[in-house]
């Protein structure tokens, strides 16, 4: 990839004929220009690489898109939605802009899933919109609201609709998987044609807690698990979860965590074996030093062979929060990135 430096794993075989192999080191990309984000997430078509974010202001210009050639360089090119979805506000009272957005592509659409909420409650949803293509130049070029996808109720569902992602197995079946603080991550089967909850499967999956004190409080003061993003690497799903606190800015204490599972569904557990829905979850990024305070909110990308770790992080001067990218590598089945600086 142009501007991209990838490290292969080296193999040599000694003079004794003893082999041995040098795991290939994460790399953190060095990214400038318009990189103020939170929540990002990434997509690439044709030759251009797009980031869809949290954003929006008293309801206007919301999920702002970000876009970049080489992954490096990164400049914003507008929103998804002039004003927020007529629907969103009738639902859910009090909602301001879109949070954590997914961008997925099924069914021959970009499939754009996105959350409204209010911060500290659960009376939250997340909607869906549709586009054929993601060039704004492109006269095809058209984001079309499908509406509510799911949504939680205050004092009903001990779970919160936000932070949807979208995982699709090669048997074609799609799953939208969500949650944050409360009783953790869920997921639930998705109808590809309509990008709807599916009639077929109406379960409803756990897929990770953690454990609370003071379970009924509202906001939740434990339990800090959310923005859940499932691959597929080798024979296992991955599931990766942000940790703890976000939104504080350098007193952010978010961090990336994982565990991995055969099935889509679960059980997921972590690197020790302690099952993701008891609290269990590898440590993958974290910043509690440096330049950087609370990495977080991931996403992972797949391109020519090579993951990425797509996240946000605060500047610990001044406290906004910024895209970062690192490539990812595998030992022994688990993930690892670069550090933040």
């Amino acid at each position: 990839m142009n501007g991209v430096k990838v490290h292969l794993v080296l193999c040599a075989v000694l003079a004794m004929g003893v082999s041995f192999c040098v795991a290939a080191e994460p790399q953190l990309l060095q990214l400038s220009g318009d990189t103020g984000v939170h929540d990002p997430v990434i997509i690439k078509e044709g030759d251009t690489y797009y980031v869809f974010a949290t954003g929006g202001r008293r309801g206007r210009n919301c999920v702002p898109i970000h876009m970049s050639r080489n992954l490096r360089d990164w400049r914003r090119i507008g929103h998804v939605f002039a004003e927020l979805p007529e629907w969103a506000p009738k639902e859910i009272p009090g909602t301001q802009g879109t949070w954590a957005p997914d961008i997925s592509f099924f069914s021959g659409k970009y499939h754009l899933y996105y959350s409204v909420s209010t911060f500290g409650k659960n009376s939250s949803a997340i909607g869906l919109a549709v586009n054929e293509t993601l060039d704004p130049n492109s006269p095809k070029y058209q984001w079309v609201d499908r509406g509510m996808v799911v949504r939680s109720t205050e004092g009903q569902d001990d779970w919160n609709a936000i932070d949807g992602n979208i995982v699709v197995e090669a048997n074609g079946r799609v799953w939208l998987n969500w949650g944050s603080f409360w009783s953790g991550i869920k997921m639930r089967r998705i109808d590809p044609e309509t990008g709807k909850l599916s009639a077929e499967d109406t379960t409803l999956y756990s897929l990770a807690s953690r454990p609370r004190s003071g379970a009924h409080q509202t906001p939740p003061v434990s339990g800090a698990i959310e923005a859940p993003f499932i691959v597929r690497h080798g024979d296992y799903w991955y599931l990766f979860v942000s940790f703890d606190f976000c939104c504080r800015g350098p007193k952010s204490t978010y961090n990336v965590c994982v565990g991995r599972s055969r099935d889509v569904t679960g059980p997921y557990v972590d690197k020790d074996g302690t099952p993701m829905m008891e609290g269990g979850g590898t440590l993958v990024i974290e910043a509690t030093s440096g330049a950087w305070r609370g990495a977080g909110h991931q996403a992972v990308f797949h391109e020519a062979g090579t993951d990425y770790l797509v996240f946000h992080a605060y500047d610990a001067t001044t406290g906004r929060s910024h895209l970062q990218i690192s490539t990812m590598v595998w030992e022994d089945g688990w993930p690892r990135v670069a550090s933040l600086p």
